[in-house]
């Protein structure tokens, strides 16, 4: 039992007059309330483009591919071609998951187009 005047419950309209059957001032708290409790915009999750090694596709063929389509620089391209020729796998860049998914068909659909086996997939980052 509460003190007269003291409202018995515990909640966000404390000390509000809650003469309205949902305890409100006419809309002006629940709008305050959302606002309290509105959460982040979360960012996208993001996902590792991955080319596999295989022993068919010709490393110059590889390395155009990651100059055209991961906009590298020769250089660049160099390096992680031969990181997937020692190691079997490297990563060619970390996108929003639409992104790196059209990256992957694109690969894939070239390579094919050029009859080479080279393999790409997506893994969460």
């Amino acid at each position: 039992m509460g003190t007269v005047g003291v409202p018995v419950h515990a909640g966000p309209d404390d000390g509000e007059r809650g003469d309205e059957p949902d305890g409100g001032d006419g809309g002006e708290g629940q709008v305050s309330l959302a606002t309290r409790t509105r959460a982040k915009p979360k960012k996208p999750s993001q996902f590792k483009v991955l080319m596999l090694n295989d022993d068919y596709t010709p490393m110059e063929f590889v390395v155009m591919v990651l100059k055209r389509f991961f906009r590298m620089d020769m250089e660049q391209a160099t390096q992680v071609m031969l990181h997937v020729h020692q190691r079997g796998v490297g990563v060619c860049g970390i996108y929003p998951y639409e992104i790196a998914e059209t990256k992957v068909n694109q690969v894939m659909d070239f390579a094919r187009q050029n009859q080479h086996p080279l393999q790409c997939t997506l893994e969460k980052a």
